[in-house]
């Protein structure tokens, strides 16, 4: 990790020897947001902007959109919608017509769970 070898090692208190940190010491001393958090965030945000779009276009086909044809052996792939369900059940906002809910204006600024999600499918509590 890039951010262990900047910060360095540190000394411990008690034996007085060097130490690698830890994750937890290497959290707080750089109070970035998860980038797993941000990445899911801007991942919602950008579906409930392609749910609004109709339809018709492209984009929104691939996002909801079954593939067609003989599928392959083992279990079935994971699409985008699919992540994006996962998405919402762990912040809270276990929608099950998120698509409806993005399409909705007025709706979509009041998530189920209390949170304001600004507009699209996504909650303020998932970037805390």
């Amino acid at each position: 990790m890039v951010l262990r070898r900047l910060f360095g090692p540190r000394r411990d208190e008690v034996t007085g020897d060097w130490r690698r940190l830890h994750n937890e010491e290497i959290n707080d001393l750089y109070p970035s947001p998860n980038i797993v958090r941000v990445i899911k965030s801007r991942r919602m945000r950008w579906a409930g902007n392609v749910a609004r779009m109709g339809e018709e276009r492209g984009v929104y086909r691939v996002l909801v959109g079954k593939p067609e044809g003989r599928r392959p052996l083992g279990r079935p792939r994971r699409r985008l919608v699919d992540y994006i369900r996962m998405d919402l059940q762990e912040v809270g906002c276990g929608y099950m017509d998120w698509i409806g809910l993005a399409q909705d204006r007025q709706v979509a600024d009041a998530c189920e769970c209390g949170n304001e999600p600004s507009g699209s499918v996504k909650c303020g509590e998932f970037l805390d």
